[in-house]
């Protein structure tokens, strides 16, 4: 009798989790959520965000600081586990700070994508900004990056990870913007992460929609 209930038990448990949507967020440390409590980082805060607005969602953070594209290629299959449904995409800011090639963040950002679909997992991909310390042309080529690649694969796009801390329209410069950021002038604070989750929020819920509507 005890193992019939522990059976019943087990199917009801199944039912009650399987609109749940599995969604890891591979990043760096602004997907860490560096110098933050960890109820204020980014994977929290949009957690909490996306169930507010209903959503029947659980957040893994696979965010690793002082990752590079390259990183996020080399654990990107471990990140894909089986219960995994979708996957929020925003690495290059270190590949940015070390001046790396933006031809190679491409190959690396184009094979974390390939790793997606292979898996069948809906992908956002969040892009960046780069400065123009390193001249116009690699900045004209890091910024043709994302664009290009989200068209390429069908994944969802956002410009930028900072979108919720610019107008429209404006550049997403840190060090404009000192009051939603930690003092390092690199990480957002939690009130920039609050208003980073509000911009992102709603391409997420999409994200939600086309993992629901492929089951």
């Amino acid at each position: 009798m005890r193992k019939a209930l522990t059976g019943i038990l087990m199917v009801w448990a199944s039912f009650a989790q399987a609109g749940e949507v599995v969604i890891a967020a591979l990043g760096d440390s602004l997907t860490q959520g560096y110098g933050l409590m960890q109820s204020d980082g980014f994977v929290p805060q949009l957690e909490t965000w996306l169930e507010q607005q209903g959503a029947d969602v659980r957040l893994v953070n696979a965010g690793v600081s002082g990752d590079t594209t390259a990183g996020g290629l080399s654990r990107v299959d471990w990140t894909l586990t089986p219960d995994v449904d979708a996957m929020i995409v925003a690495l290059g800011g270190n590949d940015l700070l070390r001046g790396l090639s933006p031809e190679q963040a491409r190959s690396n950002l184009e094979g974390i994508l390939k790793a997606a679909e292979a898996a069948d997992v809906e992908v956002l991909l969040i892009g960046l900004d780069a400065p123009g310390n390193y001249g116009a042309e690699y900045k004209q080529q890091f910024d043709a990056i994302y664009p290009e690649l989200a068209e390429a694969y069908g994944t969802g796009y956002l410009q930028s990870f900072f979108a919720g801390l610019v107008e429209e329209g404006e550049t997403a410069d840190p060090a404009k913007l000192g009051a939603w950021f930690q003092a390092d002038g690199i990480h957002p604070n939690p009130d920039g992460v609050k208003r980073i989750v509000t911009a992102i929020g709603p391409l997420v819920l999409e994200l939600i929609e086309n993992v629901e509507a492929v089951d």
